[in-house]
């Protein structure tokens, strides 16, 4: 099967957001995103604690601390103080978003959410579907993400 422009774009932009995980200091999951508007890239995130906070998400008991950022949090708030508008943007994330996520992507103004790997509850991209964002699961295997 032959894959269309935008798929490939799809799958770049999810490598980068994989790729972005990478500098999370959580050790139970790395999430990235990345807000792509007008095929650029004009905010990025991944979870961990606020700035200015110790670089340790999760407490002795291997719980995540309630003060860590999702990946999606920390990409619409970088865009907020930023000159950027993330109206009509995608916003690619390596795991569907949480309830709490959702809210705020609705509020950014997010058009369209493309993820790879689905989070343990199902609500938050339901409320997105339910805004009427568009949400894309993408599959990639492993040499796909390192392609």
């Amino acid at each position: 099967m032959t894959k269309n422009k935008q798929q490939l774009l799809d799958e770049r932009y999810m490598r980068m957001a994989a790729i972005w995980a990478e500098n999370s200091y959580c050790v139970r999951r790395k999430v990235g995103a990345l807000i792509v508007k007008d095929k650029m890239i004009i905010s990025d995130g991944y979870n961990g604690t606020p700035a200015g906070f110790e670089n340790i998400c999760e407490d002795e008991n291997n719980e995540t601390k309630p003060y860590v950022l999702h990946a999606e949090a920390n990409a619409i708030t970088k865009v907020a103080c930023s000159h950027n508008s993330s109206m009509g943007a995608t916003m690619y994330v390596t795991t569907s978003p949480c309830i709490e996520c959702a809210k705020l992507i609705i509020q950014a103004g997010i058009k369209r959410v493309v993820y790879n790997q689905k989070y343990r509850r199902s609500d938050g991209a339901a409320l997105l579907e339910r805004a009427g964002i568009e949400v894309v699961l993408i599959e990639m295997d492993e040499t796909e993400k390192n392609h």
